[in-house]
């Protein structure tokens, strides 16, 4: 879906030269902003006939006063954009918009970017061959002021399953986002075992 001031807004690439932005300016204020993940559901090249991919969006939060968890679809963990912990995942696609508007979006209240420590934005192959190359993905950040902030998931690597995509950081002066594409082997817990998160995961399904 393409909302209003998309398509003329200027973007900033985050890339190994470039890997971090600072998203809150000094005097600037913020909304609620939106993280998108499309991609291509049905593999390139040499994998076109396999089975489509099916990507999921999500993140780990932690908030100022120590609460920490996940919002994903697995599990139903879709959080709230009025209440703890302020994001919101919109629902869960099946075939990453293949350029028809489709994706997944988390929605982040960075009204009180107070509220936030850090939040860790990562998505991962839920379904289909573990090639993110050929899944042609892309997270793109919305704020509400500002250029949005793209990063492209393109390894060329197999077999990882999972990408910690982007952490934002409260530093006191502004939240800053840091590129990471961090292909990870194995799931969310291990995503939470690299950046120290610290929680308890059970095996649950969506």
């Amino acid at each position: 879906m393409t909302h209003p001031g998309d398509v003329d807004m200027a973007t900033v690439t985050l890339s190994k030269a470039t890997p971090s932005v600072n998203l809150i300016e000094p005097g600037a204020r913020q909304g609620v902003m939106r993280a998108h993940l499309r991609w291509s559901s049905r593999p390139r090249g040499l994998l076109r006939r396999a089975k489509p991919v099916d990507l999921d969006l999500g993140c780990l939060y932690e908030l100022s006063d120590g609460d920490k968890g996940v919002v994903q679809a697995v599990g139903n963990n879709f959080g709230s954009i009025d209440d703890a912990p302020y994001i919101r995942l919109d629902g869960d696609d099946r075939t990453g918009g293949d350029g028809n508007g489709g994706g997944e979006t988390l929605h982040i209240d960075l009204t009180r970017p107070e509220l936030f420590r850090r939040i860790l934005i990562f998505a991962f192959i839920y379904d289909g061959v573990p090639n993110w190359a050929a899944a042609d993905a892309v997270v793109t950040l919305f704020p509400t002021e500002g250029p949005r902030v793209e990063m492209s998931l393109d390894s060329p690597s197999r077999g990882a399953r999972c990408c910690a995509v982007a952490l934002l950081e409260n530093r006191g002066s502004g939240l800053v986002v840091n590129r990471e594409v961090n292909y990870i082997n194995g799931t969310q817990r291990h995503i939470d075992e690299a950046y120290g998160w610290g929680m308890r995961w059970h095996s649950t399904t969506k």
